[in-house]
């Protein structure tokens, strides 16, 4: 590759440039990614804008130079953005679209001849008029009617001055809010993209390859193997497989699945292999029906932005009856100009929704999808908060509670030889049943037994230490293979069956033990209530569909006073609804499909990372990250964006009283009153945009 150094300090940044329009921009995105595999190269930027390559880079400089020249043009390739690409060319586009802004402002005021520079003025000003006419045909008194007459009034007095400053600060600010807004959209499109970068698919002729994700289509046979995501909503045309499908109804065990039978894109293919054919590729859909929601439905604004919205149009009667009213006592025009330069109403419609959406911005980077700024203040004022037990408050991840011996082998040799047979199988309670035996440092070989066959979702047979033995659910143990249960062993087994998944263990047809598995609460579950309850939550319930040893179980645990068992899913909506009906605010959290009509009914719902689909598109709010640890950071974000709302209140009504009071007395003149005020909007509303507004929230 040909290039010329443009840039070098000798220590460790060169620039080189390569010339104007040599790659494309996706081939800049490739150039990088592949300089970036030499571990020599620290940061590299390309620009195919203009040919430039910057590097960062560690050691020998001459080791860089010679990497440059052994690039060919057959080596370059096309790639889409990744995300700090894309951020950092958001950055620099709106700093650039500022710098342009105000340097041609303050270069046409000396640079243009008047006459023209009154031209553009006017010129600039009619976006704003246009506005303000449209709400005067309307029949609508509010922020843009206000700002189209300042406009209209100054300009019509030939103060061209003060017209310049306030189409100018207006335009800042809604560059800024433009910013905020597309900032957001890139952090939620990362946040909720699958990381799925090839798949393989199998051809009409049989024959398989892999492919790249992006070039994948509906109707491609898909082939999902054990221990791989499945990439896209589809449809089983051949194979079976056990899948987990927590990402789909929030339930911890794996299901089988055969030919004809529907996955669904996130779902994991623990044991088998399955052929997909492809029906829905809709992670962008969902993406963008999100992203929407949050740019444009009336529906999902915050309830204080809507509030903010409200009062400041009705603020705006009163600015024109200060301006007619010191007209008629004083008749100076210019006293005039001045209170109508001068709007609390501007400030506030546009700090207060800047405030939501950076909230939401700072909430995606934390990997919280809110799907509407309204969702933001329910949470932050709600009362109560009702959890759904299993996948929520629990692991949703197998464990082994007990293994009990019903026959000649201890209780040790029960689990040992269980996990024996199961340390083969990529299953979720294989896996828990191993953990266990290796934890108890319990030896288990593998050429203790024979080839086993293994029968998808019922269970395994095999001969282990030359005796014929079974393991798996009660219908494949005690139904399928007549195994002998005796009525002590049905008894022990009934004990524990309400609190427990039971694995069966039998060895030349006699049932010889049993193992317990159960789904323990989230590490971190307990103390998540407790901060929850020092942040003004005045009840937490839990609500499951589990037994009631189960239920009660989990909430001593947690230290859950109010909780309800074997409710059902039309139940927990009601109970929902009869919270509400108490004057209460309702959080609900929840991960299955048996949670959604409860999702629904609650002021403002929060899914878990593994939800179900229809659970995720149900909720108000999805967490990203398998914890609960959000709820508290997001309790926290809320309330810290109704402090800066109400922070920025204050400001408006102190600064913009000072300037219309200043305005009125003839302390200062239009043009300085309407700098001021605009000035003092702007800097508000960068205020409101800043992470430091919740840099002390982990």
């Amino acid at each position: 590759m040909k290039f010329r150094i443009v840039y070098d300090n000798n220590e460790d940044i060169l620039r080189v440039r390569i010339g104007k329009g040599v790659i494309t921009r996706k081939e800049g995105y490739g150039l990088s990614e592949l300089l970036s595999k030499n571990e020599n190269f620290k940061e590299v930027r390309v620009s195919s804008t203009n040919g430039s390559i910057y590097i960062k880079y560690d050691g020998d400089k001459q080791e860089i130079i010679r990497a440059l020249l052994s690039i060919k043009s057959s080596d370059l390739y096309e790639m889409e953005a990744k995300q700090d690409e894309i951020i950092r060319e958001t950055n620099n586009k709106y700093i650039n679209r500022i710098i342009r802004k105000v340097a041609f402002k303050y270069l046409s005021s000396f640079l243009l001849p008047q006459p023209i520079n009154a031209i553009k003025i006017m010129y600039d000003s009619l976006p704003y008029l246009k506005k303000g006419f449209n709400s005067l045909i309307n029949m609508r008194i509010d922020v843009d009617l206000l700002d189209a007459t300042s406009l209209a009034v100054t300009l019509g007095k030939r103060m061209f001055s003060t017209a310049g400053s306030i189409s100018f600060l207006i335009g800042i600010s809604e560059i800024l809010e433009e910013y905020t807004i597309e900032k957001t959209k890139h952090s939620l499109e990362s946040s909720l993209m699958i990381n799925i970068n090839k798949v393989w698919i199998e051809s009409d002729e049989g024959i398989e390859k892999q492919i790249s994700f992006n070039d994948l289509k509906e109707k491609d046979h898909v082939i999902i193997r054990s221990g791989t995501m499945i990439p896209a909503d589809g449809v089983i045309v051949d194979g079976e497989a056990e899948i987990n499908q927590a990402a789909m109804t929030g339930e911890s065990l794996a299901i089988r699945k055969t030919e004809g039978n529907t996955v669904f894109t996130g779902t994991i293919v623990e044991n088998g292999r399955i052929v997909v054919e492809v029906t829905a590729l809709n992670e962008n859909t969902r993406i963008n029906q999100i992203i929407k929601l949050i740019e444009s439905s009336e529906e999902i604004k915050a309830g204080i932005q809507s509030k903010a919205e409200k009062l400041a149009d009705s603020i705006v009667p009163w600015n024109f009856a200060i301006t007619i009213l010191t007209y008629l006592i004083t008749g100076n025009t210019t006293k005039a100009i001045a209170a109508l330069t001068v709007d609390y109403s501007c400030a506030i419609k546009l700090t207060t929704p800047i405030s939501v959406i950076s909230t939401m911005r700072e909430a995606s980077e934390r990997e919280i999808v809110v799907k509407g700024g309204r969702y933001l203040e329910s949470f932050a004022t709600a009362d109560t908060i009702i959890f759904d037990k299993t996948g929520t408050l629990t692991k949703s991840t197998p464990h082994v509670a007990k293994y009990i011996s019903l026959g000649v082998l201890s209780d040790e040799e029960v689990l040992r030889q269980a996990a024996c047979i199961e340390e083969h199988f990529p299953h979720s309670v294989a896996t828990a049943i191993v953990s266990k035996a290796k934890e108890l440092k319990l030896r288990h070989d593998e050429e203790l037994h024979s080839e086993v066959e293994y029968i998808v979702a019922h269970g395994i047979v095999t001969s282990l230490c030359g005796k014929r033995t079974v393991l798996g659910s009660r219908q494949f143990v005690i139904e399928d293979e007549k195994v002998k249960i005796s009525e002590e062993a049905e008894k022990i087994i009934q004990e524990n069956i309400d609190n427990y998944s039971v694995i069966y263990l039998g060895i030349n047809g006699n049932l010889e033990g049993i193992i317990c598995i159960d789904d323990p609460p989230r590490d971190e579950a307990k103390e998540v209530l407790s901060r929850l309850k020092e942040l003004e939550i005045k009840e937490i319930i839990m609500l499951t569909g589990d037994s009631e040893n189960a239920a009660k179980t989990t909430a001593e645990l947690l230290n859950i006073d109010t909780y309800k068992s074997q409710v059902l899913p039309e139940e927990k909506s009601e109970v929902v609804e009869k919270i509400k009906s108490q004057g209460k605010k309702v959080i609900m959290v929840g991960d299955g499909i048996n949670d959604s009509p409860a999702l629904s009914a609650a002021d403002v719902s929060v899914a878990m990372k593994d939800s179900s689909d229809l659970a995720r598109e149900v909720a108000d709010i999805t967490l990203l990250r398998p914890a609960l640890d959000d709820l508290v950071t997001l309790r926290l974000l809320s309330q810290r964006m109704l402090e800066v709302i109400n922070d920025n209140y204050s400001k408006i009504i102190l600064f913009n009283t000072t300037f219309m009071g200043l305005g009125l007395a003839g302390v200062i003149t239009p043009s300085l009153t309407s700098i001021l005020h605009n000035g003092t909007t702007m800097l508000l509303s960068l205020k409101s945009t800043s992470a430091s507004n919740f840099k002390q929230i982990e």
